[in-house]
C-alpha cells in the first residue's frame, strides 16, 4: 500500500515553486498572486486544489473560461471581485462560485482592496482542455498535460 502524506495546515504547503504559466505581458498581471498546490502536495491526480492568496491589486488569472474543465472558487479571507461575462460581484468570506466548462462564462477574481484575499480553487484535469480570452490575445490549448500559449492566430509567444 502507497504511503500518503500526513494531514497538515495548507498555510504550511509550500507556495508553487512556478507561480504562472502566462507569457509577457501577460504574468505581470497576476504579480502578487501566490499559489499553493494542496491536491498535488497530496497527489491527487483527477483533480486540482489550490489554497490562492491575492495581495492587494492582484488578479487571479486572465479573464477566461475553459472549453472542459469545470472550475469552483469558495472565498476564505477578504473580499474580491468576481468578474464574469455578466458583470461584477462583490464576494465576502463563505460565498463560492461554479463555471461550467463550455459555457463561455468567462470569469476571474480581482483584489481592489487593500487586504489580502485567500480562496480554494478546484478544477478537474481532464485532458484536451483550451480556453478563450475575450478581453486579450491569448489562446491556450492542453498539450501532453502541460498549457501552451498562443496570439489568438496561433504565433507562439
Amino acid at each position: 500500500m502507497d504511503k500518503y502524506p500526513e494531514p497538515r495546515h495548507a498555510q504550511d504547503v509550500a507556495p508553487a515553486a512556478k507561480q504562472t504559466g502566462y507569457p509577457d505581458p501577460f504574468k505581470t498581471k497576476v504579480k502578487g498572486r501566490i499559489k499553493r498546490r494542496l491536491g498535488d502536495e497530496f497527489g491527487l491526480a483527477n483533480f486540482g486544489v489550490n489554497l490562492t492568496t491575492l495581495a492587494p491589486g492582484a488578479m487571479s488569472s486572465v479573464r477566461h473560461g475553459h472549453t472542459v474543465q469545470d472550475e469552483f472558487i469558495y472565498i476564505l479571507q477578504g473580499n474580491p471581485t468576481l468578474v464574469t461575462n455578466a458583470g461584477e460581484t462583490r464576494l465576502q468570506p463563505g460565498m463560492c462560485a461554479g463555471f461550467k466548462a463550455g459555457a463561455g462564462d468567462a470569469h476571474h477574481l480581482r483584489n481592489d482592496t487593500n487586504e489580502e484575499v485567500r480562496y480554494l480553487e478546484v478544477g478537474d484535469r481532464l485532458p484536451g482542455d483550451s480556453a478563450n480570452y475575450p478581453d486579450d490575445d491569448l489562446a491556450v490549448k492542453m498539450v501532453d498535460g502541460v498549457y501552451k500559449y498562443s496570439h489568438k492566430d496561433g504565433r507562439p509567444y
